[in-house]
């Protein structure tokens, strides 16, 4: 994939196979950052990602935990929630490092870490369309990062 792509879902399993079909292209080091509006799907992108990297057991939002770690198949994946960050402190990224060592890592919010969070290799971006639909964008968030293409 190069540049930008657009999507429209309108049930969450339309959703989460886009998030599949983009998981096929990560590798450990990948930051996936996933923004939009409240209720506009993006754990449950990050769920379709989840399981199309192996993970078997619940993905839920980690919005009051900051993050979860989960073990696919080949490497660990990374769920990480800024929503209640206004910016991060050295201290607060120290906290956050480890997420990022040895996996794949989606962050939701990262409006928060912007500046203090590596390099993402993709942006996605969730919109409401009415109802259930949604437009899923997803566009090369740093074309410096590539692993593999």
């Amino acid at each position: 994939m190069d540049g930008r792509e657009t999507h429209e879902s309108n049930l969450p399993s339309e959703t989460e196979g886009i998030a599949a079909a983009l998981a096929e292209r990560l590798a450990i080091g990948d930051v996936v950052t996933v923004s939009g509006e409240l209720g506009t799907g993006k754990t449950t992108f990050v769920r379709g990602a989840c399981r199309a990297l192996g993970v078997e057991g619940p993905v839920t939002s980690p919005t009051f935990t900051i993050g979860h770690r989960y073990r696919g198949r080949e490497t660990n994946v990374s769920h990480l929630d800024l929503y209640r960050f206004r910016g991060l402190s050295a201290a607060e990224w120290g906290d956050l490092e480890p997420y990022f060592d040895g996996a794949i890592v989606f962050v939701e919010w990262p409006e928060a870490g912007e500046g203090a969070l590596p390099p993402a290799r993709f942006a996605v971006r969730i919109e409401h369309r009415g109802g259930d639909a949604r437009i899923v964008s997803i566009a090369d968030a740093d074309p410096r990062v590539r692993h593999g293409d």
